[in-house]
This record gives C-alpha cells, structure tokens and sequence, in this order.
C-alpha cells in the first residue's frame, strides 16, 4: 500500500473521493457519460482472483498482468476508480514511470504508482455495502441483477482504459470475491475464478503477524485505517471483519479465541476453505501457494495454458518459504485444516 506516502492534500482528496458514497456514484456517473456506447471487443475470458489475504494472491497477479493480456487498475486509478478513464484524462500520465519500494506488509513486494491493483471491492462497496458488510463480519454478498450490470458496465469502462489493445481481459485480485463467486460467474460465464491457498499453519502465522502489525499502523494513523476500510480490506488490524459463510457454528467457534491466538486465525482458514470445496466447477480453478514455490516456471506454465492465454512469461526463481512452529496449537483445529488442505491439494492446477 502506498497511503503512509500520501501527503495531506492527497490524503484530502482520496477522503473527497473514497469516503462518500455519493462523489463514488457520482464519479461512475461521470464515467458512464464519458465512455458511452463504446465497448471491447472481448471473449469474456476475465480472471477473477481470490484466496485469504497472505496465500500469493499479488505475486500471482503481477505475473499475469505482465503476460500483457489482462487490463487492471493500478495505483495511477486512484482514488478515483470508479470512473478510470476520466480520471487519465484529467490527471494521470500513462508514460510515467515510478520508482517502487516495498508495500506495507513488508514482505518485500515491491509497488508503484504504476503497479497493478484491482480496486475493484471499492464498487461492491459503494453500490451494495449493507448487502454484505456488517458491523463485526462479512457475509456472503448475493448481488442483484441491477447491480451485476453496472458491474459489467464497471470491468468495460477498466478495459477501455487500457494501453494496449492486447489488454483485452479482465483482471481482478480481490480476497472477497468469495463471497460471490455465482454472481460474478453469471455476469461472465465465460470468466475463471483462481483461488489461491497454502499450508493452514503457516498460513494462520502470516495472518497473525500481520493482523499484529497493522493494529499497531491503524492505531497510530487513523487515515490508514479508514483507507483500509474504504478498500473493503478487513483482513486484519482494528478494522479487521471475519468472513461469516452461513455457517452459524462455526462462526461461533471463532469467538472462542481472541484475535492475539493463532487458533483464531487457524479457524478463519478452516472456514474460508472449507466453504471453498462446495464450489468444484470447471472455470473455479484453485492454485497452490507450496506447489509455486517450489516449481513457479511449471506452475505458471500450466495456469496460462488452462486460462488460453498464449504468452510466455518472465521465469520466476524458485523459493523455500520459511516454516514456523509455534505452541499452543489446538491439534484438532490443525487436523481439520490439513485434511482441507489435502482434499485442496488434489483438485489444484499441478
């Protein structure tokens, strides 16, 4: 993230852009008026990424968007990202290159003004937030018809904005696109949904420190956390929102363990993933975090040629995450998770 750079009348305007509903609307507005009628010709091919927040989501983005075939909105969008292409017209300059330094998390990714971003979540936000944002979860967002063909009109108004005409897909990194998983099939039924994971336990550590981490960010600098907020980020610090899939129970079971226990984050894989299974169709792709790592050229290779797209791509150095042992582990809690991760495991691009 790039919000602890912004000066104050930067901050200003992202506050004037992100944080009314109304000047969001307005802008898409706006964007509506300026596009018109013109549309991309396009075989509807659009990827929708997802996976809990730490599982290689943006690493996996970024080789895709360098393949050249997908459009995204990047950091240049914003914060008016409702409407992208009014808003190069009246600010940004595509042939501008910016220098990249690492995001917030630390975890040496590097991002730009010209990185790619899906900001998508910011329009699911704007035009359907009591649908599926509650004041202590996120539940699963059931999207109206209405809503589905503004959102259509929202990935079109992303690729005219493009700098190639070989951008010609959408790409979308959003961890809370599994909570509509049917609508965004039934707005492109052509489009694939890849759904990241990785081993539970290293997982729940790496959501753990991070949750850590961005308490601490959140409490010192309360325009980071209403930022995170108006991203629909709640993955973790003092916004954090756990996702609620119907599934009462074990919702429930979470209350069990305060956020500073790693069962706690143990549990938000168990039920993220466990809801995942039910979805086994042929464009619900799933991408294994461990299996990358260990053999990245192979497993790119095998994705791109599942998501038709015929573009070679910069070979990717193979890397040993670290693995952690911490106590205090509920060992029931981790054999459930482990035989979701099998059971993931088997259905997974290889």
């Amino acid at each position: 993230m790039l919000n602890s750079n912004y000066n104050f009348s930067e901050r200003l305007v992202h506050q004037f852009a992100l944080g009314s509903r109304f000047i969001s609307k307005a802008s898409f507005d706006f964007e509506e008026i300026l596009c018109g009628s013109a549309v991309v010709p396009t075989d509807g091919k659009h990827l929708f990424i997802s996976g809990l927040a730490r599982s290689g989501t943006t690493a996996l983005m970024n080789c895709l968007y360098d393949t050249k075939k997908y459009k995204s909105l990047s950091y240049l969008d914003m914060p008016f990202v409702l409407m992208p292409n009014g808003w190069k017209k009246l600010h940004r300059q595509a042939s501008v290159t910016f220098e990249k330094s690492e995001r917030a998390h630390g975890d040496g990714i590097l991002v730009g003004k010209d990185s790619p971003e899906a900001f998508e979540e910011v329009f699911w936000r704007v035009f359907n937030e009591h649908d599926y944002i509650f004041k202590d979860h996120l539940g699963i967002h059931k999207v109206n018809n209405e809503t589905l063909r503004l959102f259509r009109k929202f990935v079109n108004h992303v690729l005219l904005s493009r700098d190639s005409t070989e951008q010609n897909r959408y790409l979308s990194k959003n961890n809370n696109n599994i909570l509509r998983i049917p609508s965004l099939l039934k707005a492109f039924p052509n489009a694939y949904v890849l759904t990241t994971f990785r081993d539970p336990l290293q997982h729940a550590i790496s959501l753990y420190n991070q949750h850590k981490k961005f308490t601490v960010i959140h409490g010192a600098d309360k325009f980071t956390l209403n930022y995170m907020s108006w991203l629909g980020h709640f993955e973790f610090g003092l916004n954090h929102k756990p996702f609620q899939f119907g599934d009462i129970e074990s919702y429930n079971e979470l209350k069990k363990y305060s956020t500073a226990d790693i069962n706690y984050w143990l549990l938000i894989w168990r039920n993220y993933y466990r809801y995942l299974i039910d979805y086994q169709l042929s464009n619900v792709l799933l991408f294994c975090f461990e299996n990358y790592c260990a053999n990245p050229n192979k497993v790119l290779k095998d994705l791109l040629v599942t998501l038709d797209v015929d573009q070679a791509f910069q070979p990717v150095s193979s890397f040993k995450p670290k693995i952690i042992v911490p106590k205090d582990i509920n060992q029931d809690i981790l054999k459930e998770c482990m035989a979701i991760y099998l059971q993931l495991a088997e259905l997974t691009i290889h």
